[in-house]
């Protein structure tokens, strides 16, 4: 799973599933998965007929461009999900990367989406209500679970919460995905999204609270959002040269402690710079 083009990936950037003519488009603005999106963003009397399209639409992509794609299918329990399910699964068969399940509140849940999409097809189950935070070890383990990414603003609502703006009330809750995604041994999480997209300085804040935090990447909503949230999440050149640095002395002392900027290095310390240079490939 930890090889998935989108295990990496810093930006996700949602496409309504009813204008497919925006899909080359979002991919070509640089983000590293694309989640086309057929619960939020589409009316209820438009789902069945953006669900239809949704094949005709990914017709010319390529297997890497399918690669970068999930799909957001409505929640289980709702009455588009099995026509969702079954729709998306057929796609992943041609190649769709997988699925994202909003209001993920139960392990099993994402098991059975799971067993109807084929095999190494991923699922991306967003956490967005207590119920799914109180299950989220049981989802976090789930299989082929890729992810997981927080929907902090359905969160808040179904929690009661007045979050100010530095939402220093969800500092617990973003830190319960950290650590569940470390327990289950995932790629670090995606965090929602700033819906202020004309307020760069907003998303430069939450982007860079969100590296500090422990995610890996964050969800956007304007392809202009892309270029910050890739240079927030990402490393800096100083933290590549660092880790390069780290990489070769390792190598040169046959995997021993040695010392790097003044500092010990261990294995722990080795890890941390493979996956700063997995970053910046």
């Amino acid at each position: 799973m930890h090889a998935h083009p989108l295990a990496l990936a810093r930006a996700f950037l949602f496409v309504p599933a009813d204008r497919p003519e925006r899909i080359a488009r979002a991919l070509a603005a640089g983000p590293g998965g694309v989640i086309v999106d057929l619960e939020d963003a589409v009316a209820p009397d438009r789902k069945a007929g953006a669900r239809e399209g949704l094949a005709h639409a990914l017709q010319g992509l390529d297997r890497a461009a399918l690669g970068r794609l999930v799909v957001r299918i409505n929640p289980v329990g709702t009455a588009w999900h099995a026509d969702d399910l079954a729709a998306v699964a057929a796609l992943c068969a041609q190649g769709l990367a997988g699925v994202m399940l909003p209001k993920a509140e139960h392990g099993d849940a994402v098991d059975l989406v799971a067993r109807a999409l084929p095999a190494e097809t991923v699922v991306m189950p967003l956490i967005e209500s207590v119920a799914g935070l109180d299950a989220v070890d049981a989802i976090a383990a789930a299989p082929r679970v890729l992810r997981l990414a927080f929907g902090h603003l359905d969160f808040q609502a179904d929690a009661g919460l007045a979050c100010a703006e530095d939402e220093a009330e969800l500092v617990t809750v973003r830190l319960a995905l950290v650590l569940a995604t470390r327990r289950a041994g995932l790629p670090p999480p995606v965090d929602g999204v700033t819906p202020d997209w004309r307020n760069p300085a907003r998303l430069a804040a939450d982007a860079a609270r969100a590296r500090r935090g422990g995610f890996g990447a964050k969800l956007c909503i304007h392809p202009d959002q892309v270029p910050t949230v890739q240079t927030a999440l990402g490393p800096s050149p100083g933290e590549v040269a660092w880790a390069r640095r780290v990489r070769d002395a390792m190598a040169a002392s046959g995997g021993g402690v040695v010392a790097v900027d003044g500092k010990m290095v261990d294995a722990p310390v080795l890890r941390l710079a493979d996956r700063l240079l997995a970053m910046a490939d």
